[in-house]
């Protein structure tokens, strides 16, 4: 028997987490990509790459340390909404995590600013693709 099967190169798959940190009045931490960085200036949910070896958790748990010096316990990231979007020879597939719960003040450490904007204002900030599908889910969540 024969494998009739066309065999493609896959793109490699880049898993990367963000957060969703909803503020008292339901409004979202947003921070500003600085420039030097591919995307500079648009608008995203605070996260990073899953490094090998880490689970999704415990890398949005240490990006949200290193990029706004706040402190989130594991039990309190929900899992929301997921967006794949291809991402030049990497294919991004972004896992969003929603937080209402979390120890100190976000800074901004790593961004060009922070802002804290309902879901439904998001619509009107330049965001990266893989952000915006996850605006209408949010709006429903919140």
């Amino acid at each position: 028997m024969t494998n009739d099967r066309l065999d493609f190169a896959a793109p490699l798959l880049l898993p990367v987490v963000a957060a969703a940190l909803v503020d008292i009045d339901g409004r979202v931490l947003l921070q500003q990509r600085p420039e030097g960085r591919s995307l500079a200036g648009l608008w995203e949910f605070p996260g990073g790459k899953v490094e090998p070896g880490e689970t999704p958790e415990a890398a949005l748990i240490r990006e949200l340390e290193e990029e706004l010096a706040i402190a989130v316990p594991q039990a309190c990231l929900a899992p929301a909404a997921f967006a794949s979007a291809p991402l030049g020879e990497r294919h991004l597939l972004l896992l969003l995590y929603v937080t209402r719960k979390w120890s100190g003040v976000p800074r901004a450490l790593e961004a060009t600013a922070l802002r804290w904007v309902r879901p439904a204002d998001m619509h009107a900030l330049p965001m990266p693709p893989a952000d915006r599908p996850l605006i209408g889910l949010l709006d429903a969540l919140i």
